[in-house]
C-alpha cells in the first residue's frame, strides 16, 4: 500500500480529532470567559467529601461518605443490567420479563431494608 493512501485512509480521523478538540477548547475558554466569579463561604466549604481537601490528613474520617459511595456504586451496577435487557426485551419473551421484576423485586427489599437500617441517613 503506498504511503499516500494509507494517510489518506487515516485523515477523515485526523480531521474528527481536531475538529473535537478545537470545540472542547472553545467550551471551555467560552465558560471561563463568560463565567462570573463570586466565591462565598458556601461555595468554598467542602463538596461531598465532607472536611476540607487542603487541610491536615491525619483526622478522623466519617465512615458515612464510603458506605453511601459503595451502595450508590452497588445500585448504579444492578441498574445498569436495566439496558441490555430493555434493549434485547422484544426478542426475550415474558421469561426475561419475569426473571427482571423479581431482580428488581430483590433489589427493592434491599434498598428498602438500607433505608430502614439508616445506612442512609446523615444524622
Amino acid at each position: 500500500m503506498p504511503t499516500d493512501a494509507f494517510l489518506a485512509e487515516y485523515f477523515p480521523i485526523l480531521v474528527f480529532i481536531v475538529i473535537a478538540s478545537g470545540i472542547a477548547i472553545a467550551m471551555i475558554a467560552g465558560s471561563w470567559v463568560s463565567g462570573i466569579r463570586r466565591p462565598d463561604r458556601e461555595k468554598l466549604t467542602p463538596y461531598e467529601c465532607g472536611f476540607d481537601a487542603f487541610d491536615d490528613t491525619r483526622h478522623k474520617f466519617d465512615v458515612r461518605f464510603y458506605l453511601v459511595a459503595i451502595l450508590f456504586i452497588i445500585f448504579d451496577l444492578e441498574i445498569a443490567f436495566l439496558f441490555p435487557w430493555a434493549v434485547s426485551l422484544g426478542e426475550t419473551g415474558a421469561y426475561a420479563f419475569w426473571s427482571m421484576m423479581t431482580f428488581l423485586g430483590v433489589l427493592t427489599v434491599g434498598f428498602i431494608y438500607e433505608w430502614k437500617k439508616g445506612a442512609l441517613d446523615w444524622e
